[in-house]
């Protein structure tokens, strides 16, 4: 019994050539599936982490922007299109005077605030801002300052832009 089964399998030398082909096919298959996988797995990780940066950022500015604007006893917005630079003045009770400029330079907003005339000091409230007039823009009106901020992370189609629009009303004289 033992010869007829090394007699039948002497004549076997390996795979055949089809054999070779489906098993690479599988294989292949299986490689793309966890490919795919992998990279769809990184992206939505990059667009997480880009829309919490984005919301962080717009948070960021809309706390600064609303402070000052409370304490404002006068809110000037420029004349172009997207009101920027804002400038909100102020004076405290011990005859201190603030003065806040809001500007968006390279993606930046920027606050510059002077006590008394002097010097400004410049601190970075947000980072990744859209410097498009139609998405980052401020207004006052009737009393109302409107401000319009749109952020913009990453790039291409994996971008994520998140937009906010906030009113405050600022302090009378």
């Amino acid at each position: 019994m033992f010869g007829r089964a090394a007699a039948v399998n002497r004549n076997q030398r390996g795979f055949t050539f089809i054999e070779m082909l489906v098993a690479l096919t599988i294989a292949s298959l299986i490689g793309v599936g966890v490919t795919t996988a992998i990279t769809q797995t990184l992206n939505t990780s990059v667009r997480n982490s880009d829309h919490t940066v984005a919301v962080k950022q717009l948070q960021n500015a809309i706390y600064w922007v609303r402070r000052d604007a409370k304490m404002a006893q006068t809110v000037q917005v420029d004349e172009g299109d997207s009101g920027l630079p804002l400038t909100l003045t102020w004076v405290e009770w011990d005859n201190t005077q603030h003065q806040i400029t809001y500007v968006v330079e390279e993606g930046k907003l920027k606050r510059r605030h002077s006590i008394d005339g002097g010097e400004p000091t410049t601190l970075l409230v947000a980072e990744y801002i859209n410097p498009d007039p139609a998405l980052t823009n401020c207004e006052f009106t009737v009393g109302v300052l409107t401000f319009k901020v749109t952020t913009t992370v990453g790039s291409g189609s994996l971008a994520t832009e998140e937009t906010q629009v906030f009113r405050v009303d600022p302090r009378s004289n």
